[in-house]
């Protein structure tokens, strides 16, 4: 079975870089800036705490967090996050090849509308259609 490898390196070396050293080395101009926008948020900060808690804790449980924009760091690689999408927590785990995007990048806010046929009094025409 060959060796899934992020940036040349081994996933576990990946996962134990630090955010300081991925946004300056390895991440692209667009993570960033978010990195660097979002870093004074206190409810990252927050976010940041209780990821930290968790890694230390070595608990599998689902963090909740409103927290969308956040950029994925390597030292999340194998956690579970619940990220709300407006009316629930969608579980997501966290893969290597998501480092460096966002969190709601995989919460989707929409969904597909799936049209049936119309309705009673949809339509003009439709007043005279019998229901079964």
């Amino acid at each position: 079975m060959a060796k899934i490898t992020v940036y040349g390196m081994d996933v576990d070396k990946f996962a134990a870089i630090s955010a300081d050293e991925f946004v300056s080395k390895y991440a692209n101009a667009r993570a960033r800036r978010a990195y660097k926008h979002i870093s004074d948020n206190p409810a990252y900060k927050k976010l940041m705490a209780r990821i930290k808690k968790m890694r230390e804790s070595k608990s599998s449980k689902v963090i909740k967090t409103h927290v969308r924009e956040a950029v994925i760091l390597p030292e999340w690689i194998g956690m579970k996050i619940g990220v709300h999408n407006g009316k629930e927590f969608v579980a997501v785990e966290i893969l290597p090849t998501m480092v460096g995007r966002r969190l709601g990048d995989f919460s989707h806010t929409t969904k597909r509308v799936a049209h049936s046929g119309p309705g009673v009094g949809a339509t003009r025409g439709s007043k005279f259609v019998p229901l079964k």
